[in-house]
């Protein structure tokens, strides 16, 4: 069996599947995790405790190694939104951002002006929140400091250009959001200066699996402004009967101990992709999405999502005219298809595992709509 095949007889999920980009049902490695991990917790034979000790640092080496930084960059979060709350209370200066962004970056950019008055969100103009590295380069100004940036858009689907955005911003901080992409885009995440993700959704790792990677030139830079007890040096030592300043890079981040359950799954979904290989993930998510794309054509469903591979993920957006949606809708609910549907469009997302029964099911349920709308 090849690393790829191996991978997806992973996916372990109902067929009909098809919303990746909202949650990752779990990866058979992962749920073998939790057992060992559960035996582990409620047995607790002596000795174990070490073996718990040791998840955080096994997840950081393992997301080093597919993020493209240090194990010494690296630091376990909640989630998303509290990794990108660190960076953006941590810039000094203007931080230049598309106001179409998932919410977790806008509230961050927004919640650390008004906290801290250090920084300030400069609202970037976009084509439909598509962010590109000429709007960038045509709308920064002395006072940038930072440009932040979601791999995947997760309305449009939209894969942003991390090289091109690297080239015009110079030795600017780059931030980027990699929730929607990390896994399933072969994408230079290693030119990013702060990327922030978590695992519960195309990881398959469940939640309480963020992350914070921090290069060099952001550790200089940034203020470590919520830095906990852990985060005074990089060896878990508690600072007894004094409060030291913060460590110099990503473990200044650490506000107490990761979930040593949580940090083993995160550790067995990555480690399931490395063994896979993200270039060999990303090619067969293009080709399911690239499916079910052509499922959209067959039936006249309007496409918004990017169709060029190069600008896509798994990720496919269709958007039916205002009084198709609700029979759209009934139409997968009652086939057992599982998508999300928002602000008038219906988003499936596909993933390596996503298996000819579901895109049956897809279909079916596409002939079911379109037969009743023939009828009204």
């Amino acid at each position: 069996m090849s690393a790829i095949d191996s991978f997806t007889a992973g996916f372990v999920e109902e067929p009909g599947y098809l919303n990746y980009a909202s949650y990752g049902p779990l990866s058979a490695a992962v749920v073998a995790e939790m057992d060992w991990q559960r035996e582990l917790v409620s047995r607790s034979r002596f000795g174990s405790t070490s073996a718990l000790q040791e998840q955080e640092g096994r997840a950081r080496g393992a997301l080093a190694e597919a993020l493209g930084f240090r194990a010494d960059q690296v630091v376990l979060q909640p989630n998303t939104s509290t990794g990108l709350m660190h960076a953006m209370f941590g810039v000094t200066g203007g931080v230049l951002l598309s106001r179409a962004e998932f919410p977790s970056l806008t509230f961050a950019a927004v919640r650390a002006e008004q906290t801290l008055s250090v920084t300030a969100p400069l609202w970037l103009e976009t084509d439909h929140g598509r962010v590109t590295p000429g709007q960038i380069r045509d709308q920064l100004t002395s006072t940038t400091a930072a440009v932040a940036v979601s791999l995947v858009d997760s309305r449009t689907g939209y894969v942003a250009d991390l090289e091109g955005i690297r080239q015009v911003i110079g030795d600017r901080l780059l931030i980027v959001d990699a929730i929607q992409g990390f896994g399933v885009v072969d994408a230079p995440l290693e030119l990013a200066d702060i990327v922030a993700g978590a695992g519960q959704k195309w990881l398959r790792a469940g939640w309480s699996t963020g992350y914070l990677a921090v290069s060099d030139r952001a550790a200089d830079r940034l203020t470590p402004v919520f830095s906990g007890y852990l985060g005074t040096a990089d060896d878990d030592l508690i600072p007894w009967d004094e409060v030291p300043a913060p460590a110099r890079g990503a473990v200044a981040f650490r506000m107490t101990g990761a979930d040593p359950m949580a940090a083993a799954r995160l550790s067995a979904a990555v480690e399931d992709l490395t063994a896979a290989g993200i270039p060999a993930v990303a090619s067969a998510v293009a080709e399911r999405a690239g499916r079910i794309i052509e499922l959209a054509d067959e039936f006249a469903l309007p496409v918004v999502s990017p169709r060029d591979e190069r600008e896509r993920a798994g990720i496919v957006v269709v958007q039916p005219a205002p009084e198709h949606l609700t029979p759209l809708t009934a139409s997968l609910h009652n086939a057992g298809v599982a998508v999300t549907v928002r602000q008038g469009a219906v988003r499936l997302a596909a993933h390596a595992g996503t298996g000819d029964e579901t895109l049956s099911m897809l279909r079916g349920a596409l002939t079911s709509w379109a037969a009743a709308s023939r009828i009204r």
